[in-house]
């Protein structure tokens, strides 16, 4: 085996040097030195070329993002990083055929389903939101959103170090969405979303909103909390209409970085919209080239 297969980006080095706050920051609750971050990656790496039924990214600030979210752990990191490349083997509707500039995609980011805001929060956090009722369940499959989602999310701790350190603070607007949205919502489907939100991805959710919820989605909440680990049920949240509209789901979001329609004055949810589009399509060969990496089938 090569090591190409284990990524072909393992000469680059760790060149993203974090400001003194942060170091403070990851020192407190990361666990993190320079000592132990060198050896983490250090360690990782050895592991990685181990295991050759893995094909793996090998840059350090790739591995950086697991080995933080996983505070040092070494034995955790190296079994959120294998549940990650297994997903990847295991849902291709999900994680294959990630061109940004396929109809389905195009479609997908023009209509705004997922949001970056352009700044961080107070906290240091990223914010995504995710405008469900723009997807059309009779003409849009559940599985293309959920790609986009996930390609939005690799693009956005590609060169960031903010989602592994502070985290992401994700909001799902629920306004417009039908009982025929929530019967998409099949068990395996929610398993599958909250195995990677909590088991997979190396990127710290700091909390999860819904808003804007009709009386009715209580039953689908109930489906995703089932799958959850007791830390993470703490970090999500309901919001009714009424709630939204006092914009109490955003307390601890600063006006400045909201869009006019969410209560701020960071623009419009349009120039979202193009904002995030721009940023996934000018990653289109990087996504494309990810594709290849993920636990090896030996069948």
């Amino acid at each position: 085996m090569t090591d190409l297969q284990h990524g072909d980006d393992s000469d680059k080095q760790y060149q993203y040097e974090l400001a003194s706050e942060n170091k403070e920051y990851v020192a407190a609750h990361l666990n993190e030195t320079d000592e132990i971050r060198e050896n983490g990656i250090a360690e990782m790496k050895r592991w990685i070329k181990k295991n050759d039924d893995l094909c793996a990214r090998t840059d350090d600030f790739f591995i950086l993002h697991f080995l933080r979210v996983c505070k040092f752990n070494l034995e955790k990191t190296k079994t959120r990083m294998r549940k990650y490349y297994k997903q990847r083997l295991d849902l291709p509707e999900w994680f294959a055929n990630k061109n940004p500039f396929q109809p389905e995609m195009q479609e997908l980011l023009n209509l705004g389903i997922i949001l970056f805001l352009s700044k961080q929060d107070d906290q240091g956090r990223m914010v995504l939101i995710i405008r469900q009722k723009q997807n059309n369940p009779d003409k849009q499959k559940l599985s293309d959103v959920i790609k986009i989602s996930l390609m939005a999310m690799d693009v956005m701790m590609k060169d960031r170090v903010a989602p592994s350190l502070y985290g992401l603070a994700l909001f799902i607007d629920l306004d417009g969405v039908t009982a025929r949205h929530l019967m998409q919502l099949r068990p395996h489907i929610v398993m599958n979303i909250v195995h990677s939100w909590q088991g997979c991805y190396p990127i710290r959710l700091r909390s999860i909103n819904f808003i804007n919820a009709p009386k009715y989605v209580h039953i689908g909440v109930a489906i995703f909390k089932s799958f959850m680990n007791e830390k993470m049920r703490q970090r999500l949240h309901v919001y009714s209409r009424d709630e939204t509209v006092m914009h109490k789901y955003f307390k601890d979001i600063p006006v400045n970085i909201r869009p006019i329609e969410y209560g701020g004055t960071n623009g419009t949810v349009q120039e979202m919209i193009e904002y995030t589009k721009k940023l996934v399509e000018e990653n289109r060969d990087w996504l494309i080239d990810s594709e290849k990496y993920k636990v090896i089938s030996k069948q």
